[in-house]
């Protein structure tokens, strides 16, 4: 899609640290450098005011990525496109099928309700809950790290949703302000909401977290 728009060298493209590395090195691909922005802490995608402050003369787009089921304010993000002159791409994730996807919404409102210690996520209309991601607020992520292996010797399939923000790994590291991707990084920790889980294995990861969550308190 970059090559198609002619986006190459000399340009610049805004794209998200909180994920995986093919969108950037899509960019670098095309000839172009990905520029970091800084994400929103409740739907872990681009911020719209952050992709406007990392805007410059050589800004050609914008990258947004839906993230963890949860869509984008991509209304928003092509406000700032319209506002910059940016061309607005997106980078979707695979499709669930509709009845996986109802099923997982079910084991995310039973989570949403029976689960104390840690913090969940906001619903909002269509998420799909690909990965249902709480955080683990303690002092960073020694305490995330401690929680998600404490669920797994309670036989809890838990994952760290993003272990390294893409500005941190070698190939494309540099100096970028983005408080909020680094926070999302130390504490996120993804539980277990797929279809083929029952209620026993839910109850499960309920009593681990809850069991834990009083044990991981913020340092004053």
């Amino acid at each position: 899609m970059l090559r198609a728009a002619g986006i190459g060298v000399g340009d610049e493209v805004i794209v998200p640290a909180f994920g995986n590395v093919e969108v950037s090195e899509a960019v670098a691909l095309a000839g172009a450098v990905p520029v970091f922005a800084d994400i929103d802490p409740v739907t872990y995608c681009l911020d719209t005011a952050a992709v406007g402050a990392a805007v410059t003369p050589r800004t050609a787009a914008v990258v947004v990525v839906h993230r963890f089921g949860r869509p984008a304010d991509i209304g928003g993000m092509h406000a700032v496109g319209q506002r910059h002159g940016l061309l607005v791409l997106e980078s979707g994730e695979s499709e669930v099928p509709y009845d996986e996807v109802a099923q997982r919404r079910q084991r995310a409102a039973y989570l949403d309700a029976k689960l104390r210690g840690v913090c969940t996520p906001e619903g909002a209309v269509g998420h799909t809950y690909q990965q249902y991601v709480v955080r683990v607020l303690g002092n960073g992520r020694p305490d995330r790290d401690a929680f998600a292996r404490a669920l797994r010797a309670r036989g809890v399939d838990c994952r760290v949703p993003v272990k390294t923000p893409v500005h941190r790994l070698p190939e494309f590291r540099r100096y970028a302000s983005l408080p909020e991707t680094e926070r999302a990084a130390d504490e996120t920790l993804a539980l277990p909401v797929e279809a083929g889980l029952t209620k026993r294995d839910m109850q499960r990861v309920v009593s681990a977290c809850n069991t834990l969550g009083g044990l991981l308190q913020p340092a004053f």
